[in-house]
């Protein structure tokens, strides 16, 4: 067997002690001679996982007793739809602010205007689907009315990511973090919700963990459809229904192996080196590979690049995956090469891929 360097942005890469433990226990999970997959989510064996993952995110985030862990599914695009749902209802006359700082942050804007107005502090498209920067906190126009404060972290697409958390100056700030959650160390304190989808640095897709803090859950408007209201995730421990169950154990597993090597504090500290040894190839290439996004806005998980030619982009894309590198195409609408190096992405991953990046340059300069 031969794993390659997979910088997939998303479903992304997963820790191979992760995957080794999952093929383990497929067939006996935690001695019930079964999967976790087969076994009653009304039972003692995964309601222990269940709750236990909870903990363990709360645990991570450094969060206190007053917010909710929920477990969701849809993705961070059904949360595009929820969060209005939930806080401006459908009569029209409630306000929201959406920072828009990507296609993420747009889609989430969109869903948003079904339920009420929504207002933008600050708007970084260029041209089309182009965004390249995120903005200052001294260019934000930030509506006294909104009832929250909405942005997107971390931009896949367009590789730029927030360096600094906003000040909403008191409104409830609520942020999608699908594509950085937990790579490096954050006040989630200052967050009345946040919210990401599993695919990228969590565990598979199947998942959405959100998480709130009380006093604004209890904002939450109470006339929805079940499996619409936060509020009934939060009444039900997210266990309504069925939940994802064999998302929520790669989850737990994978946090437990974020735990295990340290933290947030070491990833931060690994993703950073990775992030600046991508940049410094790029940005020493002599103009071969030329950066996308703003360089205070840059990405540390998605990182975005050009070569001077497009067909030197398809050379790049295809003599990588011979050498075992490989999902290095970028986004349809910015073209190039992203390499989203998530957690899972190691610092060897990444050195091998720089003397890959540096051999390439050298022979089609």
């Amino acid at each position: 067997m031969k794993r390659v360097i997979n910088y997939s942005a998303g479903p992304a890469a997963i820790p191979v002690e992760v995957l080794e433990q999952a093929r383990d226990e497929m067939l006996d999970w935690n001695g019930t001679g079964c999967s976790v997959m087969e076994v009653s989510h009304r039972g003692k064996e995964y309601d222990a996982l269940h709750m236990e993952t909870m903990d363990l995110f709360r645990e991570l985030a450094g969060l206190p007793k007053d917010y909710h862990v929920l477990f969701t599914t849809g993705g961070a695009s059904t949360q595009f739809m929820m969060l209005p749902w939930n806080f401006l209802g459908n009569g029209k006359d409630k306000q929201a602010d959406y920072i828009l700082t990507g296609n993420w942050a747009k889609a989430a804007a969109k869903e948003a205007k079904r339920y009420g107005k929504v207002t933008t502090p600050a708007n970084m498209e260029l041209e089309g689907e182009k965004f390249v920067a995120i903005p200052k906190q001294s260019e934000l126009a930030l509506n006294p009315a909104a009832e929250y404060v909405h942005y997107t972290s971390n931009n896949t697409v367009c590789g730029t990511q927030w360096q600094y958390i906003p000040d909403v100056k008191g409104k409830p700030l609520v942020c999608d973090m699908s594509s950085d959650i937990f790579s490096r160390p954050l006040d989630f304190t200052k967050f009345s919700m946040f919210y990401a989808g599993a695919q990228k640095n969590l565990g598979p897709s199947g998942v959405t963990v959100v998480a709130m803090k009380n006093d604004f859950l209890t904002k939450a408007i109470d006339d929805l459809p079940t499996m619409m209201s936060y509020k009934v995730f939060k009444d039900k421990q997210s266990m309504h229904n069925t939940p994802p169950c064999f998302s929520i154990y790669i989850l737990n597993l994978t946090m437990k192996w974020l735990k295990k090597n340290g933290g947030l504090a070491a990833m931060g500290k690994i993703n950073d080196q990775k992030q600046k040894l991508l940049y410094a190839a790029a940005d020493n290439s002599a103009g071969f590979y030329q950066g996308l996004a703003k360089i205070d806005s840059r990405s540390w998980m998605n990182i975005d690049f050009k070569l001077p030619k497009a067909e030197l982009d398809e050379a790049f894309i295809k003599a990588a995956k011979a050498a075992g590198i490989v999902q290095t195409k970028g986004y349809r609408s910015m073209g190039g090469i992203r390499l989203s190096a998530y957690n899972a992405v190691s610092l060897k991953d990444v050195q091998t891929t720089i003397q890959f990046m540096d051999d390439f340059r050298a022979k089609n300069s």
